[in-house]
């Protein structure tokens, strides 16, 4: 079926949903699973940094690792093994190029992210993963 799996989080209940659908698929296919968190960089200011985006920056750094490793954990009492990614950049071409460079056969997402304002300002993740990934996609609803 699958050899390995990429899931995208961000904390939210639908990526939590699809971090679940992503172990359902492992333990039948006893593929390899990854997942990915991306601090998205459209946040970020691209001009001189200064102290405070520096904390802004530490604090979805720190955001990303402990959802990760909560994640990590649990899939680990489930008797799956993850290999976390935490990474910076455009979340949905981040995504895309971790899949390619990773040579996975499946990209697992939720439909939507953490709020209506994130996908006001970066747009939707799962869309722009499903218009230029070339991998297959697992995109998951509520």
């Amino acid at each position: 079926m699958f050899t390995k799996i990429l899931v995208a989080i961000d904390g939210s209940d639908i990526s939590k949903s699809a971090f679940n659908k992503a172990i359902e698929l492992v333990k039948m296919s006893k593929a390899e699973l990854h997942v990915i968190y991306v601090i998205e960089s459209g946040i970020i200011s691209p001009g001189p940094v200064d102290a405070s985006w520096e904390l802004i920056y530490q604090r979805f750094e720190k955001e990303g690792r402990d959802i990760m490793e909560e994640l990590v954990e649990d899939a680990s009492k489930k008797g799956v093994i993850v290999t976390p990614h935490l990474e910076a950049g455009h979340a949905g071409d981040t995504i895309i190029n971790m899949a390619s460079e990773l040579e996975c056969d499946l990209i697992v997402v939720g439909s939507r992210g953490k709020s209506k304002l994130d996908r006001l300002l970066i747009g939707s993740v799962s869309s722009h993963i499903i218009t230029y990934a070339k991998t297959n996609t697992l995109i998951i609803k509520k």
